[in-house]
């Protein structure tokens, strides 16, 4: 598992060098990824406008800015994601935010499709769902703990969505999004931190 992580964060990129690399594929009507088509551009066209929007308004509660700025080991925040993936995109702007609060934790940013056998170290119910924040100890690059790929209460809409209808279409999405708009990434920094209290 350790060469793995090692490989996967060599490869890996800082959160500006991942937005950088998500708009320049745009620029070329391309989304990240080994898959290729209108759909996937046009949920990373959406996605980025939603960053950019995510990144000037989610706020870190007090609370967790002072725990954060307290914690005493050092972690990397190894993140699988890609550009087209819509819960990513609600995501990343919380965990970079929370990053930057912190002198002791170091996110990475890993493309899905890159790093397969990375995926498949943190599968969901047999799933490559994404994003997949791994959290790591900086020295050891031991596993502590992972969160993802939706924080509790977007995971429960899903499930309650698909058992009442079958399937997961655009309706779901867009519910999913507007559960993402009204939490305004709260549930996501009270899991994590849940999370990081544990380990500290």
């Amino acid at each position: 598992m350790k060469a793995i992580i090692q490989k996967s964060l060599v490869q890996s990129h800082t959160y500006t060098t991942y937005r950088t690399i998500v708009s320049a594929l745009l620029k070329e009507g391309k989304s990240t990824g080994n898959e290729q088509s209108e759909a996937l551009t046009h949920y990373s066209e959406l996605n980025e406008t939603r960053m950019n929007r995510l990144e000037k308004t989610i706020k870190i509660t007090d609370e967790f800015t002072e725990l954060l700025k307290q914690l005493k080991r050092e972690y990397i925040w190894l993140v699988i994601s890609e550009g087209w993936c819509g819960d990513a995109a609600q995501l990343l702007p919380v965990f970079h935010k929370m990053a930057e609060l912190s002198p002791k934790i170091d996110l990475k940013i890993a493309f899905r499709d890159e790093n397969d056998d990375l995926m498949n170290l943190f599968l969901t119910n047999g799933a490559r769902s994404i994003p997949k924040l791994i959290i790591l100890d900086k020295n050891t690059l031991e596993v502590l703990g992972d969160f993802g790929p939706r924080p509790q209460g977007a995971k429960q809409l899903i499930l309650d969505y698909k058992a009442e209808h079958g399937v997961v279409d655009e309706t779901a999405k867009t519910n999913l999004q507007l559960w993402y708009l009204h939490d305004k990434g709260l549930s996501t920094q009270q899991e994590i931190m849940e999370i990081m209290a544990a380990l500290e």
